[in-house]
């Protein structure tokens, strides 16, 4: 088995759960590289070490650069803020390093285009980190669409609900709050939740032709912990829009961090002419499905639950009734990206199907500026 030396850039949640993948992935699946926890690279050092050690990391850097630099390096993965990853991307693939990026991919389509001609110019095998494909039930779902088991699809319904920003005492900027400064994270729930309902959604049912949307920002100012000012809040605390796909479906998305009891309420519903779908994330070893082709006296929603050997991904892991979880997913995540590079391709979804989701994202928040319906991106990503 052949070693892959991996540099983290970044320490925080995403970073836990991508090394945990890398630590992981060989313990349950037959993929023809072993990870090795290298570099860990943060601006804190002090911290950085601490994290180092706990995950087995090598050495410690604080300028990611030394990281795209080393020689001894394969694999560049991208865990930090959004406002860092076109830098550090584009700089690791010019340095022919294999390349994966939490989402979203940029903070606009603009920063993603930039990266997606870096790494196919370069031809670096890379993907980005939309791990609720790799959920088994959402895989199943996918598998059933694609058997056509669905019939023509006429709506999808998708949310992601929070809660955690409505204090107006709670400030922005800095770590752990950056995702409410709008310099840093490019936008609000737009790109940050939505985005990962956007990604499911175009790879279960196709491109999204145009959108409509609206958008607000409920707390107007905040104090910032980098100035110590009071100032203005530039991201959307709420997000909803209305979507046409290209193959004709209707479509609602939502996603708002103002929806008190809710920490993470991710859910989706496909309703197709034969059959529908549903799946929470609070259940997510679960798909509801209803087929009308059933026996009439019989017919009703069914719960699956997906644990068994034939459902997608459980044959790694338990016996048939013990299921997994959320951090499981990017393991799946890293088993498909290590054995579809060793075989010199890519596992989607790949920096140029995360531009797809930006380019939605982009019309997204154009459409709640200008209150009008707004076609997406350029002809390809549709």
């Amino acid at each position: 088995m052949k070693e892959l030396n991996v540099g983290m850039i970044g320490y925080g949640f995403m970073g836990r759960t991508h090394s945990n993948a890398f630590s992981q992935v060989n313990h349950f699946f037959d993929v023809p590289y072993q990870p090795v926890l290298k570099t860990l690279c943060a601006r804190n050092a002090e911290r950085a070490r601490d994290f180092a050690a706990r995950w087995g990391y090598e050495r410690v850097e604080t300028d990611w650069r030394r990281v795209v630099e080393s020689p001894d390096i394969d694999l560049v993965d991208i865990a930090s803020p959004n406002d860092t990853h076109a830098e550090i991307a584009i700089a690791a693939a010019r340095a022919g390093k294999m390349v994966m990026c939490e989402k979203p991919l940029g903070r606009n389509a603009a920063e993603s285009e930039a990266m997606v001609k870096a790494v196919e110019s370069a031809g670096v095998r890379n993907m980005v980190w939309y791990n609720y494909r790799r959920v088994p039930a959402v895989m199943l779902a996918k598998q059933l669409i694609d058997e056509g088991r669905l019939g023509r699809i006429f709506h999808y319904r998708a949310k992601f609900l929070q809660d955690w920003t409505i204090s107006s005492d709670l400030p922005q900027g800095g770590e752990g709050l950056w995702r409410l400064d709008a310099a840093v994270a490019g936008s609000g729930v737009t790109g940050d939740l939505l985005a990962h309902c956007i990604d499911t959604a175009m790879w279960l049912n196709g491109g999204i032709a145009e959108v409509t949307a609206t958008t607000e920002t409920f707390i107007k100012s905040r104090r910032h912990n980098l100035t110590g000012k009071v100032e203005p809040v530039g991201i959307d605390d709420a997000s909803l829009f209305l979507a046409r796909f290209g193959n004709g479906s209707l479509a609602t998305f939502e996603a708002t961090r103002y929806a008190r009891g809710h920490k993470a309420l991710y859910t989706l519903e496909i309703n197709g002419e034969n059959a529908s779908i549903i799946w929470d994330l609070h259940d997510l070893h679960r798909l509801q499905y209803f087929d009308h082709r059933d026996e009439s006296r019989l017919r009703g929603w069914r719960s699956i639950h997906i644990t068994d050997s034939d459902h997608p991904y459980m044959k790694h892991w338990w016996v048939p009734g013990l299921q997994i979880g959320y951090e499981h997913t990017f393991i799946h995540q890293a088993a498909d990206f290590l054995s579809a590079a060793a075989e010199g391709t890519n596992a989607a979804p790949t920096f140029r199907d995360a531009l797809r989701t930006d380019y939605v994202t982009d019309a997204v928040l154009e459409s709640a500026g200008n209150r009008s319906w707004v076609k997406v991106g350029p002809l390809e990503a549709k």
